[in-house]
C-alpha cells in the first residue's frame, strides 16, 4: 500500500525519488506479483516495487532515472505485459 510523507519534514533522500506507476495485464496471482517484483527490483536506480494482481497495478519507485522500456522489459521477461497509467 503506498503512503505519502507529510510535507512537514524533508528528507533528502526522498527529494530525488520519483514514483512511476504502470498498468499491468495477466496477473492473477501472488506468484504473478512476485515475478514481476523480481524482474522490476533489478533495474537499477529501483528502490521499491509494489505489484497488485487484483488491481493490475505496478508502482516504481525509483531514486535514479529509470526507463520506461526497462520497466517495461523487465515485466515482458516475467511474462506479463504492460503500459504506463
Amino acid at each position: 500500500m503506498l503512503t505519502e510523507r507529510s510535507s512537514g519534514g524533508t528528507d533528502r533522500r526522498d527529494q530525488n525519488m520519483s514514483t512511476i506507476e504502470y498498468d499491468v495485464t495477466g496477473m492473477t496471482c501472488g506468484h504473478c506479483e512476485m515475478s514481476v517484483r523480481e524482474e522490476v527490483s533489478e533495474i537499477t536506480g529501483v528502490d521499491s516495487v509494489e505489484v497488485s494482481a487484483k488491481t493490475g497495478k505496478l508502482v516504481v519507485t525509483a531514486s535514479a532515472p529509470v526507463s520506461d522500456e526497462a520497466v517495461l522489459a523487465a515485466v515482458d521477461e516475467a511474462g506479463y505485459s504492460a503500459v504506463r497509467a
